[in-house]
């Protein structure tokens, strides 16, 4: 095929010799790639035996597969090891081989420094699902936290028949999304003045274990207890913690993503509602506002994307 064809003319010439099965397809199919843009791109998800990071994994492999009509080289790693410090170094590592990165991680100067090195390298950097910031621009692809708080703290100002105290669980004051969560959660009651008492947030540190003995200590601390605002790690201790807890009739509780543990919770009424990221819709973004990073002059801003939420309770699952 001639290099004096345009691309769009290679794609449908590849199209047609699919549909009718032409013999050289092979060759045909080695040019149109030939012609096609390629992009190197990384992302750093947190732990891969963790269901929510499992999916979006998946997901995001998936987008970049199918992306247009370009050829996306992605390098995508499950971090077991969630410290500031190694964070940091495979920052460091990825901005060798790849021209836009996304990761997801607390904020802490050590990783703040990193973006700022390799910003300084050309290479644009992105946050998922949890802001981040440094001296340069970093982009960013995910939730509105302050709305979604407001919305978890609708649901128990709706729901709740009689007024009392509401247990918080974080999973870490580092990441920005879920101080947000809190913040929009807390902004609610202060507008509307309820009745409510929000106690003080627990960080379960992501973990199951310290989810279930938080919620535990919340109940034998405060029997008045009407509510838990579950808003990060560590969310299938807690719901263990939850269904073997003696529960008012209207006691709430507002989970944190879709997958199977809550959406079995949902069923059988351990949760009132479920805020969630729409998981595929966040993988396609995540692919294409790292390479409309890369494409664009550092000078012209961050590149930020903001998703609309699924709520889901019993009803719509």
């Amino acid at each position: 095929m001639p290099d004096s064809v345009r691309q769009p003319t290679r794609e449908r010439v590849f199209a047609a010799a699919q549909e009718i099965g032409f013999y050289g397809l092979g060759t045909i199919a080695h040019v149109t790639k030939e012609g096609r843009k390629r992009h190197k791109l990384g992302v750093l998800l947190q732990q891969g035996n963790r269901v929510f990071y499992r999916n979006l994994g998946h997901a995001i492999r998936t987008a970049a597969t199918e992306y247009g009509p370009d050829i996306v080289d992605l390098s995508l790693e499950h971090l077991d090891d969630l410290s500031p410090e190694n964070i940091a170094a495979r920052l460091h590592a990825l901005s060798d081989t790849c021209e836009s990165i996304a990761l997801v991680a607390q904020q802490h100067p050590l990783v703040a420094d990193a973006i700022d090195a390799v910003l300084k390298k050309g290479v644009p950097v992105t946050g998922l699902i949890a802001p981040l910031s440094a001296q340069g621009n970093v982009g960013y692809v995910g939730l509105d936290g302050w709305k979604v708080g407001r919305t978890a703290a609708w649901a128990f100002d709706k729901i709740n028949h009689t007024p009392g105290k509401i247990g918080i669980l974080l999973g870490n004051h580092r990441y920005r999304n879920q101080e947000m969560n809190e913040i929009g959660f807390r902004s609610y009651f202060r507008e509307h003045g309820s009745g409510f008492t929000l106690l003080e947030p627990h960080s379960t540190y992501e973990s199951a274990a310290a989810g279930r003995q938080i919620v535990e200590d919340l109940f034998h601390q405060h029997p008045d207890l009407c509510g838990v605002f579950i808003s990060g790690g560590g969310i299938t201790g807690a719901l263990a913690a939850l269904k073997e807890a003696k529960r008012r009739p209207d006691f709430v509780a507002v989970g944190y993503e879709l997958f199977d543990a809550t959406r079995a919770a949902l069923i059988d009424g351990t949760l009132s509602m479920v805020i969630s990221h729409p998981i595929d819709t966040l993988a396609k973004e995540a692919i294409t506002t790292l390479i409309r990073a890369k494409n664009t002059n550092p000078e012209a801003g961050a590149q930020t994307v903001t998703l609309g939420f699924d709520i889901y309770t019993s009803e719509n699952v």
